[in-house]
């Protein structure tokens, strides 16, 4: 073979020159490139990662982008100069197993994977990832990379888990239909009350709950406060029992010297409901003029103190509660119209007890259940007083149920004289007074006998309460603890 010429030699020279230049300007390129991926990579939410793969499988990270310090607190480099899996140091113990099972799955099923898992940090607080990526393969098939993304999902976590309990919650409230809280009823009217509260604590909006005297609105306002999971205070006013002269103080506050009797400052009931829910009952009795200033303070949150030059902010859930026709009160001009529409957002209407037949054994049970004591054995109604209970129009509906209930319990079936039942104890007890009362020497001892017994029924009949008991009996007091020290009661 005969030696390349000068011409030749310097040929192939160029040629080598002309190739090493192409491959210094691919190298240079492909570094570009690589500089431009990782600033890519370390500019997204989350973090990136590549890990490499050996022959068991067994990840080793070699590169992390810089969003671990916004997600673990920890540079990239506390990973990569470890030269091992250091997110398994990381992850939750109890996440391991499903974490290598999903990942090999995927590995073996040449597929991407998408895991959920919580992660440990220093501080001991926990993390929710989602941790999404896909094997790399050479050319002989063989996995050697997997390269993925992890983003934080604690607050998804979070809600979802708020709402798998406030599923369970709902489902331990309405699975039965007859308890809500402390609020109970299975009948038709009660079911929708408890559909509206679940809506009413799901939202911010003023809630006006209507209803008769004693059938728990103010059971009802509680508990849409307690399903709203609100930290703040449950601020119960009852409208009706503040003077109106005082009503503008108690509500908003006053300073110190603002009138007659303001020797200090003084908060009201909007500064103490900050934060929490501010109940009025008997909001029909508010007058004009307050109902102005009221009106002021649920649009802008601000009032300002009785004698104060300051306003105040006050962020509180309104809900209102009435047993007026508050319509026909803004038609006879005792309620301003915009302060009805302010009030009148979410309606929720009480059923009265006459309303509720199939509530009665529930509620009766309830009452009694409380009124004896943890344990003890709750006694049958008898089926006359039962029907009685469906005869009786209950105008105080469940307040005048429960009294009647603990009354029974106390002075026996005595009680249900109002309800057109005379108790057999009773005309019993009746016979063997009039049965003495013939045996006296003088009609004025007969007398005696029977004014006594009449006297200790009435006392009965009205729980003991004197007052009530000398009107009953057509007495005034001054006859009546006159007739109390005669007989020795």
């Amino acid at each position: 073979m005969s030696k390349p010429t000068y011409e030749e030699l310097v040929r192939h020279c160029q040629i080598l020159k002309a190739q090493l230049g192409s491959f210094e300007g691919t190298q240079q390129l492909y570094q570009n490139g690589q500089r431009q991926l990782t600033r890519l990579l370390n500019n997204l939410p989350g973090v990136a990662y590549r890990c490499s793969l050996d022959d068991n499988l067994r990840p080793t990270l070699e590169f992390v982008s810089r969003g671990s310090v916004d997600l673990f607190g920890v540079a990239p480099e506390f990973f990569t100069d470890q030269h091992t899996n250091v997110m398994e140091t990381l992850a939750h113990p109890d996440d391991l197993a499903f974490m290598h099972r999903e990942q090999q799955a995927a590995i073996v099923g040449r597929r991407p994977y998408k895991l959920h898992y919580r992660v440990c940090l220093d501080d001991d607080s926990r993390k929710w990832v989602w941790d999404q990526g896909e094997c790399v393969y050479d050319e002989f098939d063989r996995p050697t990379h997997l390269e993925g993304i992890m983003i934080d999902i604690s607050a998804q976590k979070l809600r979802e888990y708020e709402l798998v309990q406030e599923n369970q919650k709902l489902q331990g409230s309405l699975g039965d239909r007859y308890r809500f809280g402390s609020i109970i009823g299975k009948s038709q009217g009660m079911r929708e009350v408890f559909k509206l509260i679940i809506k009413a604590s799901k939202s911010d909006a003023n809630v006006i709950i209507l209803g008769e005297t004693g059938t728990g609105k103010d059971l009802v306002a509680q508990t849409i406060h307690e399903q709203a999971g609100s930290h703040g205070p449950y601020v119960p006013v009852n409208c009706g029992a503040i003077p109106a002269n005082l009503m503008e103080s108690e509500f908003f506050g006053h300073k110190k010297g603002a009138f007659s009797g303001a020797v200090r400052d003084r908060e009201g009931y909007l500064a103490a409901a900050d934060g929490g829910t501010l109940f009025l009952d008997e909001v029909g009795e508010i007058d004009h003029s307050l109902q102005v200033k009221l009106l002021r303070a649920l649009e802008s949150k601000l009032y300002t103190p009785v004698g104060g030059n300051t306003p105040r902010s006050s962020n509180f859930r309104l809900i209102a509660a009435t047993n007026r026709d508050l319509n026909e009160m803004v038609k006879e001009g005792k309620m301003r119209s915009d302060f009805f529409f302010r009030l009148h957002v979410l309606p929720i209407r009480i059923p009265p007890l006459r309303e509720r037949g199939e509530d009665f054994s529930l509620l009766c049970t309830e009452f009694m259940g409380r009124f004896l004591g943890p344990g003890a054995s709750i006694p049958t109604i008898p089926g006359k007083i039962r029907a009685a209970f469906d005869r009786h129009p209950w105008p105080g509906n469940v307040r005048e149920l429960q009294n009647v209930l603990e009354r029974y319990l106390t002075f026996g079936e005595m009680v249900f004289s109002d309800f057109g039942i005379q108790s057999a104890d009773s005309t019993h007890d009746l016979d063997e007074a009039i049965e003495a009362a013939t045996e006296c020497a003088s009609l004025s001892e007969a007398m005696d006998i029977v004014e006594r017994h009449m006297m200790l029924k009435a006392l009965e009949r009205n729980h003991w309460k004197k007052g009530i008991t000398a009107k009953d009996l057509g007495l005034n007091m001054r006859t009546m603890q006159r007739k109390l020290k005669k007989h020795g009661i």
